[in-house]
């Protein structure tokens, strides 16, 4: 009798760990079905406005450029997620594409549209407050909080490689080798330091982009923005099909830089 009940009692616990098992896989599902249509919401949203506007001048037909190559990127992140930090990630892509949309409408005097979600290290690296332009190994390297034909690129704000790139038009993307190599070269600190010290609206100084530290980086993919490796990350979206190479780009090789000519 009392070894009957020593296995029923053992079924039983066996039931209730099976049980608890497929409550736990069910709601993980749930919760990754639920931030894959988050995000691709986002990227729906984005792909559509993507195909309503044409830029009408440098700044805005570049902006426009990199929300493409944003809206590509995301829906390769998308359909490779696995984690709710992976379908995150393709949010966080999406969102980055919103506010190139909202850059390349605000370039071209349009109403800029509906304020986008903050996205991650956005609002601690913070934004070009005044025009600025450095010598940096044998070109002038330009930011701005305006588009011009002299500041085309614009970069909404966050971390890049695990380091802090403020909100604002530049010459040039000077911070595209990192985004795409998830490394920052020797010079990047220098570049940081002399373009933004003593500039209010940025939230980092020098010491803190030597170290890659701020608010961190998130879970689930590597500091390049990237996870497993790259799939679906920006080296898929494609920096080529937006032009990356069109200006002939040879960044940090002095003599000139022709990132300027878009991507």
């Amino acid at each position: 009798m009392a070894y009957l009940l020593i296995v029923i009692v053992l079924a039983a616990l066996i039931v209730l760990v099976v049980a608890g098992q497929r409550r736990s896989t069910a709601a993980k599902a749930h919760e990754l079905e639920d931030a894959q249509a988050d995000a691709r919401q986002s990227i729906e949203r984005l792909g559509g406005q993507i195909y309503n506007l044409s830029g009408t001048d440098l700044a805005s037909k570049q902006a426009l450029a990199d929300a493409s190559e944003r809206n590509i990127a995301a829906g390769s992140q998308i359909e490779q997620s696995k984690t709710v930090a992976q379908a995150r990630l393709a949010k966080q892509t999406a969102l980055e594409g919103l506010y190139y949309i909202r850059a390349a409408r605000l370039a071209m005097g349009m109403d800029p549209g509906p304020e986008i979600v903050g996205i991650d290290g956005q609002k601690s690296a913070g934004e070009v407050t005044e025009d600025r332009k450095v010598d940096f190994e044998g070109r002038k390297v330009a930011a701005s909080p305006n588009p011009s034909d002299q500041t085309p690129n614009y970069y909404p704000g966050g971390r890049v490689a695990g380091r802090p790139v403020p909100a604002g038009w530049y010459s040039e993307p000077w911070w595209k080798p990192a985004l795409v190599g998830g490394a920052w070269g020797l010079g990047s600190a220098l570049l940081f330091s002399s373009m933004f010290s003593g500039m209010s609206g940025v939230g980092y100084d020098t010491q803190a982009f030597e170290g890659g530290y701020g608010d961190g980086t998130d879970s689930g993919y590597d500091t390049a923005g990237n996870f497993e490796g790259d799939q679906g990350g920006y080296d898929q979206g494609g920096y080529d099909q937006g032009g990356y190479d069109q200006g002939g780009g040879d960044f940090g090789g002095g003599g000139g830089s022709d990132f300027g000519g878009g991507f």
